[in-house]
């Protein structure tokens, strides 16, 4: 180990996580206050409504911080939100991250 400029991203490692949140989910701000959330904490991504009436999406970044999202996509959600469960899957360490942004897809 010991790349160049890579000690950051080695100490903590990047992680890559979908995400489905099931409950009141759609109508209450809860794109914009993902994306909102996902940025203050540095994180890419995006963040979808479903036709099943749930929001879906991916979040990449340091892992302690992709932990804080899923713990806030979890529990907090948007103001009016009510969440019944989050899931998460394909969880997997990438080199690089593989978004820009952090956005919301329409």
């Amino acid at each position: 180990s010991g790349e160049p400029g890579g000690a950051m991203a080695e100490a903590e490692g990047l992680l890559s996580v979908d995400y489905e949140v099931f409950g009141k989910v759609q109508g209450v701000f809860f794109r914009k206050n993902t994306q909102k959330e996902a940025k203050r904490l540095g994180l890419v991504g995006w963040v979808q409504n479903t036709s099943h009436s749930t929001v879906q999406g991916q979040i990449q970044g340091p892992a302690t911080r992709v932990r804080e999202l899923q713990e806030w996509l979890r529990k907090v959600g948007s103001p009016q939100s009510v969440i019944s469960r989050a899931e998460f899957r394909n969880e997997k360490k990438i080199m690089a991250l593989e978004h820009k942004d952090f956005e919301i897809v329409k």
